[in-house]
């Protein structure tokens, strides 16, 4: 009886190497997105983390296992027992939070790293799936977490909001220019400041638009693109 329960609870040798081998698979794949793109935590980051779950998610089925057998092998204390199966992985669930926390780079004007804590905290939720056993969340949730983190960026276009000043003269000229640059590339501009200077008797004009992106111009395409105009002096883009 006893042979016939830890054949069914706990887990062989070969089901060990299948469930390392498939986190060490999908969360390599993870990772390879992420280091392509020169972010903090890459393949081997990834991996770490995801076999670091699995590891977790196996101990706990083992123990698990241990505390049934150990309870039918001693009826007479077997009500004194517990087996909860979710006492290590919430500390995972948890703990991979301050691994997390330490790819986010914070900047004066933006925040950076935030798809790669929360693809570490998915790779996690991935190693404790296959550690478990439960293949088919496993893979299902892979696809899903590789179509968000490479396909969606191509498939829906979110516009990215910037500011911008220009300064020009002859705006006769100068302003039917900017206004056909924008229009030629989609590109919605809102005015949100106009002034006029005078240097050595020469009206300089200032305006500062709220652009949004809808085209793959980057801003150094769209300051490059302006500045070839004559008539226009300076263009940068400036911190919300």
């Amino acid at each position: 009886m006893l042979k016939e329960m830890k054949k069914m609870f706990r887990v062989g040798i070969f089901e060990i190497l299948c469930r390392l081998g498939l986190v060490i698979l999908t969360s390599g794949i993870i990772g390879f997105d992420r280091e392509q793109k020169n972010r903090p935590a890459g393949m081997r980051t990834h991996i770490l983390v995801g076999i670091g779950a699995c590891i977790i998610a196996m101990m706990q089925q083992e123990i698990a296992a241990q505390a049934v057998i150990f309870a039918k092998s001693n009826p007479q204390i077997a009500t004194v027992i517990r087996a909860d199966q979710a006492r290590l992985i919430a500390q995972v669930v948890s703990g991979i939070g301050f691994l997390g926390a330490g790819t986010i780079v914070v900047t004066h004007h933006s925040i950076r790293g935030l798809t790669t804590a929360a693809s570490l905290w998915a790779t996690a939720g991935l190693g404790l799936a296959i550690g478990m056993g439960y293949y088919a969340i496993a893979l299902l949730s892979f696809i899903a977490v590789i179509a968000v983190l490479v396909l969606l960026k191509k498939i829906v276009h979110v516009p990215t909001n910037k500011n911008f000043q220009i300064k020009y003269i002859n705006p006769e000229e100068a302003e039917p220019f900017i206004n056909e640059f924008f229009k030629s590339r989609k590109i919605k501009a809102i005015t949100t400041d106009y002034s006029v200077d005078t240097q050595d008797e020469v009206k300089i004009f200032r305006k500062k638009y709220a652009i949004a992106f809808i085209s793959a111009d980057t801003s150094a395409e769209i300051i490059d693109g302006l500045a070839q105009n004559k008539n226009i002096i300076a263009v940068r883009a400036l911190a919300k």
